[in-house]
């Protein structure tokens, strides 16, 4: 019974194995008296080990993360995974770091050097995150479910399509390009979204210079085929005419001498000035610079059509409507809601907004554990006035109708924290102490006021209240935040830590999510660049571009995306930019 009972638990213990395999381990083992049933009881612990662990894992939330740019990768990279169920889907298997993506138009930087593969990161994690590549067509907010699609154009066997079953779901997908339903602007522009975008822009530029030095043409022809467009005068566009002009004026007038000086770079921007959400300084500054280097900027005009051989443009100071004929047309305008997001704002009572709204921690509005970060959201702030007759009443502690300096400054911290725009409105004011608030209308200082002195003294702190722009230094410092909160979650669900609930009772669980601006840069060619730098500084020069460099490598993802820009900078300098069409 001993012999039968130990090969019984012998054959378990190798079920599955090779036979040559259970001969050998049974031949040697067997001569170590009972290790076969040592092995067989230990693997059954393994097996029991795995389906506890199994069991714990089905218990975890499941978070689902939608999108791989800066707001779902910075949330990834820093949410304690070992607590959720997590997975990420995008049509994307990379990060791209998109501030440089007009540096890899005109070959400055390599398009490899920019993105880092999100499995590499994945990895970084001990496998417990689950990447998809795949795009969410559909949010399914009553069912919490998703419905995916596989982007790959091969033609591969099984499905394309699954589904995915979600407790939180974080929609950081991004924006698209907003063509403001002008005719032609699909078919015959160029974008700069993606890192595809950029390449495509690459080859159609060495393709206008190759086309223009063909024999036959006339110089009308090759002139048509050297006009370069930019429409929109933002930061992407403006960087992009100068990357341009550099690449022209560096490295292709010496590889394609007959045609040098037919190149024309034309930037069109409505607006007034180019730039406009930098200082007004820094406007100046690039107009000025691009007049020298022969940049032609229209502004005031807006385009009204494209075609393959013109752009129509409209001048709104005369009215007037001309056509000029380009080589080669870079939209770069702003941005608009993706159509899986429409679709879920729809469903959840937004479809007449623009874009997906949420509240101070980014949870979207109208459904319940779903949050959305970045491009494709925007945060909806409450008002203080909104709650000013509940702020006053929870401040009078005595019901005496006065609120007190000291009643006031109990409270003040917690306002200041729910309403940041009164923490701006005091310093557009200049006023040093949160108290001056309360003086009177002639600069007095009051002991105590009424209601209506305490709405008189908020009442124009709303005016204060931006929105948030469409920038990768926003959406990354969101994506940090909301993994914060997430890792939180249980621990402040007993000990919330954000600011008292002025309607109803208690804290709220978490601090409100508030942006702090870090300076944004404009490169502008020739080794300058402008700055605004925290503090209300403004920096323009060549310091200014080694500050850039220095800036925008240390925001690499990793030390191998680090190497590879620095090294594609060297290489440039050393040896200029590369013009072949691949």
């Amino acid at each position: 019974m001993a012999i039968l009972s130990f090969f019984t638990r012998a054959s378990r213990a190798f079920n599955g194995y090779p036979a040559s395999s259970k001969l050998l381990l049974l031949c040697t083992l067997s001569l170590s008296g009972g290790g076969v049933v040592a092995y067989s009881e230990s693997q059954a612990d393994v097996i029991k080990t795995s389906v506890q662990v199994n069991e714990k894992d089905s218990k975890k939330k499941r978070v689902v993360v939608l999108g791989t740019g800066w707001a779902g990768i910075s949330f990834l990279k820093d949410l304690d995974v070992s607590a959720y169920d997590v997975q990420v889907v995008s049509p994307r298997n990379y990060f791209a770091f998109t501030p440089l993506l007009p540096s890899v138009t005109c070959g400055t930087v390599e398009a490899r050097s920019i993105v880092e593969p999100v499995r590499n990161m994945i990895k970084k994690r001990n496998g417990e995150i689950r990447f998809w590549e795949a795009e969410c067509m559909k949010i399914d907010d009553a069912n919490k479910k998703l419905l995916c699609r596989h982007t790959s154009e091969n033609n591969l066997v099984g499905n394309d399509e699954f589904s995915l079953d979600y407790d939180y779901l974080v929609i950081a997908v991004g924006a698209q390009v907003n063509t403001f339903n002008t005719p032609g602007v699909l078919e015959n522009c160029h974008f700069l979204k993606e890192v595809e975008d950029a390449q495509k822009i690459r080859r159609s530029v060495i393709d206008c210079f190759e086309k223009a030095v063909l024999p036959g043409l006339t110089e009308e022809e090759r002139r048509i085929n050297l006009h370069f467009v930019i429409v929109g005068g933002g930061p992407t566009g403006v960087e992009f005419a100068a990357e341009l002009h550099d690449f022209v004026k560096e490295d292709l007038v010496n590889l394609y001498p007959s045609v040098k000086d037919l190149v024309k770079i034309t930037v069109v921007q409505s607006g007034d000035h180019i730039l406009n959400m930098f200082d007004e300084r820094i406007s100046c500054f690039a107009e000025q610079k691009f007049s020298r280097d022969g940049i032609d900027v229209q502004t005031g005009c807006r385009v009204i059509s494209l075609s393959d051989k013109e752009i129509t443009m409209k001048i709104k100071s005369t009215g007037e409507v001309c056509s000029v004929p380009h080589g080669l047309v870079v939209w770069s305008t702003g941005v608009e809601t993706r159509p899986v997001v429409k679709d879920f704002m729809a469903q959840i009572g937004q479809a007449n907004r623009r874009v997906l709204a949420t509240d101070e921690w980014l949870r979207v509005k109208g459904s319940e554990n779903v949050y959305a970060l970045g491009d494709c959201a925007t945060i909806n702030q409450r008002k203080v006035m909104e709650d000013i007759s509940a702020i006053f009443k929870a401040a009078d502690k005595d019901n005496s109708g006065f609120l007190t300096i000291k009643e006031f400054e109990d409270v003040v911290d917690d306002i200041l924290e729910r309403y940041p725009q009164v923490k701006h409105y005091l310093r557009s004011k200049q006023m040093r102490d949160v108290t001056d608030l309360l003086k009177d209308p002639e600069g007095n200082k009051r002991d105590e006021v009424d209601i209506e002195g305490f709405k008189l003294a908020l009442v124009h702190a709303d005016t204060q209240l931006k929105n948030l722009p469409a920038t990768a230094q926003v959406a990354a410092q969101q994506g940090e935040y909301l993994s914060k909160c997430f890792n939180r979650k249980y621990l402040s669900e007993d000990n919330p830590e954000g600011p008292r609930r002025f309607r109803g009772s208690g804290r709220h669980q978490f601090r409100p999510f508030q942006y702090k601006h870090f300076g944004q840069f404009a490169p502008l060619g020739g080794e300058q660049a402008a700055a605004e730098l925290p503090g209300d500084w403004v920096s323009m020069g060549h310091s200014t571009q080694w500050l850039w460099y220095s800036v925008y490598a240390s925001k690499q993802v990793s030390w191998r995306t680090r190497v590879l820009v620095v090294s594609d900078w060297t290489r440039r300098f050393i040896f200029g930019r590369d013009s072949s069409r691949i």
